[in-house]
């Protein structure tokens, strides 16, 4: 079997679909939360994955924190200064971080507004917690 039979192969164990997928616009059908003023999440669930769209307004910072969650966050516009661990990088569209659970880090903004995915695995407790996620999923299109 060629790799790319192997990584499209169907399951071969006849397991059926939990539940049906669904496509989501996050600006739309996500309800938005803010913690932070000018840091504004937009979180999606799944059912072992949460992926949040996170907007940043210039000059926000999200606080240095730790979880117990992995997280991987994508920068999609803008530039985000990110902290991990004891070190700082600027972070440009296409440039992910790896954040294993545990690892302090924080981001922030300079004079330029960015957009980040978050991507939680499992998905973030404390966000579960704080925003009622079952109705954070949106509608199934």
């Amino acid at each position: 079997m060629s790799a790319s039979e192997q990584y499209f192969a169907a399951p071969e164990s006849g397991r059926q679909p939990t539940r049906p997928g669904r496509f989501l616009e996050p600006a739309r059908d996500v309800p938005a939360v803010t913690f932070v003023d000018g840091l504004t999440f937009h979180p999606a669930l799944g059912e072992s994955v949460m992926v949040n769209m996170v907007h940043f307004a210039p000059h926000t910072e999200a606080p240095r924190h730790a979880h117990d969650e992995e997280q991987i966050t994508i920068v999609v516009e803008g530039e985000l200064e990110f902290e991990l661990g004891d070190t700082v990088r600027l972070l440009r569209p296409g440039m992910l971080a790896v954040i294993p659970p545990n690892v302090p880090h924080a981001a922030r903004t300079r004079d330029q507004p960015s957009l980040e995915y978050d991507v939680f695995c499992p998905p973030r407790q404390a966000l579960l917690d704080l925003t009622a996620a079952p109705e954070t999923t949106g509608p199934s299109r």
